[in-house]
């Protein structure tokens, strides 16, 4: 076997799989990537879920007391509830 030819050997064997090697490592760092992107964006809906969450169950303890309570206490509850801004008051959906 000559140089020439264990070049050529080279050139048409480890060159392609060398190339196809490089786009397999790119392909998988695509993709782990994009599993990293998407673990963060759940990662961000599970906290805005819990918030609302929070949001929605202290709603429930001040409907639980406004029904439990006596009607004096109710009336100035309800009140107190008017008192807040509507933007406030609601939970996004």
């Amino acid at each position: 076997m000559h140089f020439g030819d264990f070049l050529a050997l080279l050139i048409t064997v480890l060159a392609p799989i060398t190339l196809l090697f490089y786009f397999v490592r790119r392909w998988f760092d695509l993709k782990q990537r994009k599993l990293e992107i998407d673990a963060t964006a759940v990662a961000e809906k599970a906290v805005q879920q819990a918030t609302r969450n929070a949001q929605l169950e202290q709603r429930v303890r001040v409907l639980e007391q406004i029904v439990t309570d006596g009607g004096a206490q109710t009336a100035a509850q309800i009140e107190a509830l008017r008192a807040i801004p509507v933007d406030k008051r609601q939970v996004n959906a």
